[in-house]
């Protein structure tokens, strides 16, 4: 198959003044539209369902989040709450469920949008209301029950919301790099990495080198879904690791390669980036892509 993007101007939506740079998924878009990398038109996703959010989040929660209600379940997400703003993250999670379905297909698909690893079953955390991976992941194991997911998540932040959904499913491998005294309050992975401040691309790099092979070899996935997140960028506004553009986009280079090696299909999706200058978050997302293409196209 390849390399497949997929991608909706619906991702954006407007939630004022805040550190979330959401004009970033537009960006990010004409980039890669400007500098060719996209090929074919991308793939536009359907929204998330009211079922498929239910096979992760419960029914009360959903019922808030489809009416968009403001309750104490949703004001956890520190983001205003409107229509628009749901239909913008049921968009994200469309489309990290159909980029789960085109990578199975036999190759690599990256969501433009999509990370959203914070949410939890019952409420909503840190910029997150669907918790997108999670409600992928079930979807792709009615294609075959029990099937053999590893979550790589790179983002600055631990994935905690991931981690507590599937702490208790074997099928599922949940794998954290983040850097540990920051938000959120830690959930247990299957494997975490909690990084002192001021961790640099060598020492980074080093930590996964030898965690994915070995997740690999042990846990044998049958899919990877990689939370490629830009925050662990050393002009971050919310962290404070000291990875540069190129150190990431080794990394990146790393993951696929990875997956590629073995045989694995992938999917990656954007997750946070919070830079002083939003140009290089989109840079660093671009270089995801650009990771992805070079490696599967």
């Amino acid at each position: 198959m390849g390399i497949v993007f997929v991608y909706s101007e619906g991702y954006y939506a407007d939630i004022g003044a805040h550190v979330f740079p959401v004009k970033k998924y537009r960006l990010v878009y004409q980039q890669l539209r400007e500098r060719g990398i996209l090929g074919e038109d991308p793939i536009e996703p359907a929204p998330a369902s009211e079922a498929d959010l239910l096979l992760v989040h419960e029914r009360e929660y959903v019922e808030d989040l489809m009416h968009a209600r403001a309750t104490q379940r949703t004001s956890s997400s520190e983001l205003p709450i409107s229509r628009e703003i749901i239909q913008a993250f049921l968009l994200a999670a469309g489309g990290t469920i159909r980029a789960c379905e085109e990578a199975l297909g036999g190759g690599c698909a990256v969501n433009l949008s999509g990370g959203f690893h914070h949410a939890f079953p019952d409420h909503a955390e840190g910029f997150c209301y669907v918790n997108d991976m999670a409600v992928a992941i079930r979807r792709v194991q009615q294609r075959k029950e029990g099937m053999r997911v590893a979550v790589i998540d790179c983002d600055l932040h631990q994935g905690n919301g991931t981690a507590f959904i599937f702490k208790d499913d074997e099928s599922v491998y949940t794998f954290s790099i983040h850097q540990r005294d920051l938000y959120p309050l830690k959930q247990d992975s299957s494997w975490d990495i909690h990084l002192t401040s001021g961790v640099g691309d060598e020492e980074y790099l080093d930590h996964l080198e030898k965690a994915v092979p070995a997740i690999i070899e042990r846990f044998k996935p049958e899919f990877v879904l990689y939370q490629a997140g830009a925050d662990p960028y050393e002009g971050d506004q919310l962290g404070d690791l000291r990875l540069t553009i190129a150190g990431l986009k080794r990394r990146d280079d790393f993951i696929f390669g990875e997956c590629k090696k073995h045989g694995i299909p992938a999917a990656a999706l954007l997750g946070g980036g919070y830079a002083g200058n939003t140009n290089d978050t989109v840079t660093i997302h671009v270089n995801t892509c650009l990771a992805a293409a070079e490696c599967f196209g």
